[in-house]
């Protein structure tokens, strides 16, 4: 079975090492045991810059990559980080997005220098351009989540909240497709650091990939959809999850939104529902702040948000 080793997440922290920014970690109570680990302050605003870099190197490095460059499918996160690494590593990029991608995200790919390609009105239809794109052109094809070295660069992020918070328990991530999800598990495991993967009710593919025994498809409806609405966990995440040290939470939408209204509140953080679906298994209804003395991070993995609906609370 595919499963991703520290040694994969340790040669990505050299790789990248400089390269990226190290995350913030601040306080998250007053008592020293709840931390929030700012990856959102990351290159693109999200962890996914990490995964992008280390997958260019490598290939770089294995001289594999080829004159037409890299190319992708998305106009998230991924995408974003894709065109910001290929640009600073002098490489040509080609982002595919269906018609209906808002103007704002074409324009920012762009000035990251990358090629914009409109195809199809959803995301399947740019996928498959983007896959005859490559197999056309010779370009390197990329994903979002779903591949070690993206998995192995995300995971190097637990490497460098350890070094700011020493004697860590506990590392709470949220899981879409599951990259991260089984980067960081790969690093924690090796540090005997007990990881919480967090899924919304409504998006639950690694929940539903565990309860049949092997990834599946399934329907996705979150308020957290546009970054944790991978309707398929990957087979890394799978593994990962069934170790020793991990426990899987749903919290439900509200939790969710709550959470992230409240970072706003306290503390002028503007974070995705993505990220806010970590700290919601920590302080929403359902959450717990776990055993006396149990000292917990959690990843607040992006930031590329709309904040017009984060209002000052009366």
């Amino acid at each position: 079975m595919e499963h991703l080793t520290y040694g994969e997440v340790e040669a990505a922290g050299r790789r990248i090492a400089g390269r990226v920014r190290p995350v913030t970690v601040a306080p998250g109570d007053d008592e020293g045991r709840l931390w929030l680990a700012l990856e959102y302050l990351q290159h693109t605003g999200s962890f996914k810059a990490r995964g992008a870099q280390n997958f260019l190197l490598a290939h770089t490095e294995a001289g594999t990559l080829p004159p037409a460059g890299v190319t992708i499918a998305s106009g998230g996160n991924a995408g974003l980080a894709c065109a910001w690494a290929a640009r600073e590593l002098g490489v040509r990029a080609t982002v595919f997005l269906p018609e209906t991608a808002p103007p704002v995200k074409v324009a920012r790919l762009r000035s990251y220098g990358a090629e914009v390609r409109l195809a199809g009105r959803e995301y399947a239809e740019a996928l498959a351009a983007c896959e005859e794109f490559a197999t056309g052109s010779g370009a390197l094809a990329s994903h979002a989540y779903d591949h070690p070295l993206i998995a192995a660069g995300a995971g190097t992020v637990l490497e460098e909240i350890l070094a700011r918070v020493p004697g860590l328990d506990t590392v709470v991530v949220s899981v879409g497709g599951g990259g991260l999800f089984a980067g960081v598990a790969a690093a924690a495991r090796e540090h005997g650091v007990r990881v919480v993967a967090v899924e919304p009710v409504g998006s639950r593919a690694l929940g539903a990939a565990l309860a049949a025994g092997h990834p599946v498809d399934v329907a996705v409806e979150s308020v957290a959809a546009d970054s944790l609405g991978a309707r398929r966990a990957t087979a890394l995440a799978v593994h990962a999850a069934r170790q020793d040290g991990v426990r899987t939470v749903l919290v439900p939408d509200s939790a969710i939104v709550e959470a992230r209204q409240a970072l706003w509140d306290e503390r002028r953080i503007a974070v995705e529902h993505a990220a806010a679906t970590a700290l919601a298994a920590v302080t929403g209804p359902a959450g717990s702040d776990g055993a006396d003395g149990e000292r917990i991070a959690v990843l607040l993995c992006g930031a590329n948000t709309d904040p017009s609906d984060l209002v000052v609370a009366g």
